[in-house]
């Protein structure tokens, strides 16, 4: 996929005017609090687990839907770079916190299967899904493609297939190193959503306003520790990145800006193209049953 036509394609993509709008508004969106009382975005904001959850889904989806192999503990350590001890871990909190479900196979009931619960599968997703909604935008289409991924199913779809391409040639974030850097760490990639979104706001007419970017305002949205927050503002300053004073974004590297529009731009295409595949294979089975 990463040939020489898809650069094109995300060179034309920045070109186009309402490119910017529509990636300010889904840097506001990606810094929602989450609506579940478990601190969510400190859960699956984190590269490792955040793969763990993706590749969950994927085994789940391709099981129940397309005769994939049994979606059990140990295939996903196999998939996973974390060791079989963390992902067995980490598995246990997505119980514990009810984002999946572990069911007996029918055929033998010592296998024991791993269920994504819709609101896995909607937390995983969400950035897809606002990519694609970033698409709808910058089209003016009506109805959205978005709109067809609140169903779960179709979510769920959306990301088996990116976790099958991810699967053939790697993660898409590896030729970002910023972007991945901050994705490494508890909520750092909201965080950077958070200030690229402020940039935005303070740069482009019409930008949805930012929230605070202050070390409390941030750590109570994001529901992780305010000395965990310092900590990554401090890192950036350090590096020259960004620069908050009292709770103001004052300064920003317009190569970080370049670096992260080059992602967003790719994974919007990325997305949005699964998205229309997925729903036309949705309407074709619709229309089968009809």
């Amino acid at each position: 996929m990463l040939d020489d036509d898809f650069f094109a394609r995300i060179a034309a993509l920045r070109r186009r005017s309402g490119f910017r709008p529509a990636l300010a508004l889904y840097c506001r969106t990606m810094t929602e609090p989450a609506q579940i009382v478990w601190p969510t975005h400190k859960m699956l904001n984190q590269f490792g687990r955040y793969v763990v959850s993706f590749m969950l889904i994927h085994n789940d989806y391709a099981w129940r839907h397309h005769r994939g192999p049994r979606p059990t503990l140990t295939a996903l350590q196999a998939m996973v770079v974390s060791s079989g001890r963390q992902t067995a871990a980490f598995v246990s909190t997505l119980k514990a916190a009810r984002f999946i479900t572990v069911e007996a196979d029918r055929e033998d009931a010592r296998i024991k299967l791993l269920k994504a619960a819709p609101a896995l599968v909607t937390e995983i997703g969400r950035s897809g899904r606002l990519f694609v909604a970033a698409m709808d935008m910058i089209d003016s289409r009506q109805p959205g493609v978005a709109e067809r991924l609140d169903c779960t199913d179709h979510l769920g779809e959306l990301i088996r297939r990116s976790a099958a391409h991810v699967l053939r040639h790697g993660m898409l974030i590896e030729p970002f190193p910023r972007v991945l850097r901050f994705a490494m760490r508890d909520c750092g990639y909201p965080l950077l959503t958070a200030v690229i979104g402020a940039h935005y706001a303070a740069t482009i007419p019409g930008a949805p306003a930012a929230p605070p970017l202050s070390l409390r305002m941030m750590a109570e949205r994001l529901r992780v520790s305010r000395a965990h927050i310092g900590n990554l503002v401090k890192e950036a300053e350090e590096a020259g990145w960004f620069q908050i004073t009292n709770g103001r974004l004052t300064m920003f590297d317009p190569s970080l800006q370049e670096e992260f529009e080059h992602w967003a731009a790719g994974q919007t295409i990325f997305y949005d193209d699964l998205a229309v595949a997925v729903c036309e294979a949705a309407s074709d089975r619709d229309r089968r049953v009809v």
